[in-house]
């Protein structure tokens, strides 16, 4: 395969040490030392989800984590509510249903917007909503939901449980789980962990483990009691994906010489900040209303295929930026700040849009795309 500068909302850019843990000799996944490694991986994980509750592991995609927490935590006489502003929210959505919820009430968010406390609230004073799942960022949209003034305003709610998915916030924005009080965070290995896609992880407050007592959908592979009892053995409880977790134990290694969680989020906003001001002076327009720093969406000028362009760039300039979903398709353009992603890759990446916009005919003069290099790189060398 042609090695491609990868910039997308996930997968992402490894760093060197997650490539060499992938390569060692495989050994077995009942043995004193990987015990101690995968321990050493839940105690990080706790400090990266900012909790006390165990966090546990599934060999899956994320969306297996937000399946697991509907089949945990809820019981088919439940009521939830589910913001819906891009692709994943609907998947939320599509999974209660699946499951055969008494009701699943929905809240329609235009895509690209990010929901109001007030909807919610409007909701739950006139339904008996055992839960609310949302997204912490809509990743088809760049959208970023107020998660913390969420779980605030529900805690005038106690039987009620906040379930978010994190797949694409935890690590890039600030995301506290015991002091917020969020109920239940979902998480995949492929976007901030910068490993490859194959492991979940999925925390319970207390509150919600609570919830687990009194859950009657069916649930085998995804039974949380099951990896917790095992967890505290120091293992987990179907064959370990052993490669998946000594990739994460060196991400954790990496991420502890750099500073922790904190110096990835303040990474991410550094690149966020300059791809977005490097899109402004192209004369490109912003989608989301309330943009997430994980990655950037910008609008692909009207008299374009975005579909085609994004296409153009990989073939003619070797960079991998994602498209649109469904209604969005072919209308915007999704650049990811998740990944080992150095200043001179998103810089190549940017210096790659531009030109193929000037070959599709969006033409910019040269002290356009000059000022904005120069704005980039003046950004990306602020110090952390």
């Amino acid at each position: 395969m042609k090695k491609l500068n990868l910039l997308t909302p996930g997968p992402v850019p490894m760093p060197p040490e997650v490539y060499n843990a992938l390569g060692e000799l495989m050994s077995h996944h009942r043995t004193p030392e990987f015990t101690k490694l995968l321990i050493d991986c839940h105690n990080n994980l706790k400090n990266f989800f900012s909790t006390k509750q165990p966090v546990l592991f599934h060999t899956s995609t994320g969306s297996g984590a937000m399946e697991s927490a509907i089949v945990n935590c809820l019981a088919k006489t439940d009521e939830v509510l589910v913001v819906v502003s891009g692709k994943f929210g609907e998947r939320w959505r599509d999974i209660c249903n699946v499951y055969g919820l008494k009701k699943v009430h929905v809240i329609n968010v235009p895509w690209g917007e990010s929901v109001r406390v007030e909807q919610i609230k409007a909701v739950m004073d006139s339904q008996p909503i055992a839960a609310v799942l949302t997204q912490h960022c809509e990743t088809s949209t760049g959208a970023l939901h107020p998660v913390k003034e969420i779980a605030e305003m529900l805690k005038a709610y106690p039987k009620t449980i906040l379930m978010v998915d994190a797949i694409t916030a935890i690590g890039a924005i600030e995301l506290k789980m015991d002091e917020w009080g969020v109920d239940v965070i979902c998480a995949g290995s492929q976007k901030a962990f910068m490993m490859p896609t194959g492991l979940s992880f999925i925390a319970l407050s207390e509150k919600a483990w609570k919830k687990t007592e009194v859950s009657d959908l069916p649930k085998y592979y995804f039974n949380l009691k099951s990896e917790l009892k095992a967890l505290e053995k120091g293992q987990t409880f179907f064959s370990s994906a052993v490669t998946h977790i000594r990739a994460l134990n060196a991400f954790f290694n990496y991420l502890n010489t750099q500073g922790g969680v904190e110096f990835l989020q303040k990474r991410c906003k550094l690149l966020s900040k300059a791809t977005t001001e490097y899109i402004k002076i192209l004369g490109l327009d912003i989608f989301p209303q309330v943009p997430s720093p994980s990655l950037t969406v910008l609008k692909v000028p009207k008299d374009i295929d975005g579909k085609k362009l994004r296409q153009h760039i990989e073939d003619k300039y070797g960079v991998v930026f994602m498209g649109g979903q469904d209604e969005l398709l072919g209308k915007i353009i999704r650049i990811g700040h998740l990944g080992y992603i150095t200043n001179e890759k998103l810089i190549e990446g940017l210096e790659a849009l531009a030109m193929a916009l000037n070959d599709f005919d969006f033409k910019m003069n040269q002290e356009q795309i000059y000022n904005a290099k120069s704005l980039a790189k003046k950004i990306l060398e602020e110090t952390l």
